[in-house]
């Protein structure tokens, strides 16, 4: 097998990484459109995180927001964004870097995104010139036409998803048998 030295995977990802940008600077410019909404999951302790230690201990290891009808002063950058959110009617403010997503879904078109966990992204960036490149795979375009919303509990930033037993939902699972 031959080395891919261009490292197309890295090239997608960055370039998946600038739609879902592209969407949030949009929403942050002028509201969100129609019935349009984002499920957006992250890790928690990635670089450049920042949640509060209330909101860290609750979701240690990874923790999804719903940007829909409650969240203030959206604010995107080119490595991050940051937003407004109530949780428990607490106000907090999150800091989140796009290298920390691990999804991105809008139930309202079926359309998603999913990402690799940074730490594979760190180790490919980290090996030396020359060296074969390892298996990273690329994000995934999740595009999952009539398919229902994921389940109206979710559907509130005021309830955050509890930590413990928390499961990764894939879009199979709401695809019509």
């Amino acid at each position: 097998m031959s080395t891919d030295h261009i490292r197309y995977d890295l090239l997608a990802r960055d370039a998946l990484r600038g739609v879902l940008r592209r969407v949030l600077t949009d929403a942050a410019e002028q509201g969100l459109p129609g019935e349009h909404h984002f499920f957006i999951t992250f890790m928690s302790k990635a670089d450049g995180v920042k949640i509060s230690p209330r909101l860290l201990a609750q979701h240690p290891e990874e923790m999804t927001i719903i940007l829909q009808h409650q969240f203030w002063d959206l604010t995107v950058s080119e490595e991050r964004f940051e937003v407004g959110l109530s949780f428990g009617g607490i106000p907090e403010r999150l800091v989140v870097p796009f290298n920390s997503i691990k999804s991105f879904y809008d139930p309202s078109v079926q359309f998603g995104l999913q990402f690799e966990p940074a730490e594979t992204e760190t180790a490919a960036a980290d090996m030396p010139p020359g060296a074969p490149s390892p298996a990273v795979p690329s994000p995934a375009v999740l595009a999952v036409p009539d398919t229902p919303s994921p389940p109206a509990a979710a559907e509130t930033e005021d309830k955050p998803k509890p930590s413990e037993g928390a499961e990764v939902v894939r879009l199979d699972r709401f695809r019509k048998k």
